[in-house]
């Protein structure tokens, strides 16, 4: 039984790990970030083994909640490297702030956000994202109109304080 678990492991591992850190690199933007994160989704999910059903759908979306983790992680460090090198006096307003779209997906609820990073980072088309976060494909469907339209106004509201 215990060597079924890992060859079965070792096969899901071989045939996801490349996709997976791909898809990581692209989010974070470093190849070690990238296989740190794409790792550690693999060693949640072999912790978890007899538990989960849907694998690969596990992967993603705890790669994806890793992913967020490290964007709030160089948030917090832009944001005290900025602190540590401008004047007290000197406060940028908040609608100055870098409308990025990353930092725009990254604000997004989790429900949309998820959905967002899959469709649109993974590639993955709609179907595919059904079966990995069990919701049907129109509230999918739902769930991706209703995040750009978030992200339409976010940026509409960057720019107009830009002009």
């Amino acid at each position: 039984m215990k060597r079924s678990r890992e060859k079965a492991a070792s096969e899901l591992f071989g045939a996801l790990y490349p996709r997976l850190a791909g898809w990581c690199r692209r989010l974070v933007d470093d190849d070690g970030t990238a296989h740190e994160i794409a790792s550690e989704a693999f060693t949640r999910l072999w912790a978890r083994w007899t538990d989960v059903e849907e694998p690969r759908g596990f992967l993603y979306v705890t790669a994806a909640n890793l992913v967020r983790d490290h964007w709030r992680k160089l948030e917090r460090e832009r944001k005290a490297m900025h602190r540590a090198t401008t004047e007290a006096a000197v406060r940028p307003h908040p609608e100055q702030e870098d409308p990025s779209v990353r930092l725009l997906v990254q604000s997004l609820p989790e429900r949309l956000r998820v959905v967002i990073l899959l469709h649109y980072y993974a590639d993955m088309p709609i179907r595919e994202v059904s079966v990995l976060t069990g919701r049907k494909e129109g509230t999918v469907k739902a769930d991706l109109h209703a995040a750009r339209e978030l992200l339409r106004a976010h940026l509409r509201r960057s720019l107009d304080h830009t002009l």
